[in-house]
């Protein structure tokens, strides 16, 4: 096995699979989303740190860390601490995973799904939008062809689908699993998505 199969292995294996829709639900908030993708590109950090990078009051971003830890969504990093009154918050392990259909059989459980769906959706889309506006502030390198919209119709069965969406996650999870190479080079963090669904022209 490569170094490269190898991290992708333990990718897939590190997979936290959420069928439960009070986890769901504490996902459902915009605020919420914003401070788990914090953690998961700067790391931990402290309620301060996150209220700053966020744009948020200090008091709503402790409520909403609450609600991410009672959905054992984050944790406390207690070895972080300066002292007894500072608290550390990180996630905890593992690759968040989710499928409508693991909601369906319940009217309450399938709104929250729905509402998920949506807000994630929204996120997305609301991060490639803003890109023009931002990019004045990056390097002119990255103006040219980091960027990308594809798009394109298949013919598919539903084993043939399943097996697409396989294929964009494996790629997606190669990409975040390689080791960051220590070549001094600077890197920026880059948002990547990918979304295949049933659809008519």
């Amino acid at each position: 096995m490569t170094d490269e199969s190898e991290a992708l292995a333990a990718a897939r294996s590190d997979v936290r699979q959420i069928s439960d829709s009070r986890v769901l639900a504490a996902l459902t908030h915009p605020v919420r989303r914003r401070l788990l993708d914090v953690l998961r590109v700067d790391g931990a950090a402290t309620v301060g740190l996150l209220a700053e990078r966020t744009d948020q009051a200090v008091g709503n971003v402790s409520h909403h860390l609450k609600v991410l830890a009672g959905a054992d969504l984050i944790e406390e990093a207690p070895e972080l601490a300066r002292d007894r009154r500072e608290r550390w918050w990180r996630l905890t392990p593992g690759n968040l995973r989710w499928v409508r259909a693991d909601f369906e059989n319940d009217p309450v459980a399938e709104a929250v799904a729905e509402a998920a769906g949506s807000l994630q959706l929204e996120r997305q889309a609301g991060l490639v939008r803003a890109w023009p506006a931002v990019r004045s502030e990056y390097d002119p390198q990255w103006h040219q062809g980091c960027a990308v919209a594809t798009e394109t119709w298949l013919r598919l069965t539903p084993e043939e689908a399943r097996e697409l969406a396989a294929d964009l996650v494996a790629v997606l999870e190669r990409w975040a699993a390689r080791p960051v190479p220590e070549d001094g080079r600077e890197r920026e963090s880059v948002f990547a998505f990918a979304h295949s669904v049933p659809a008519r022209p």
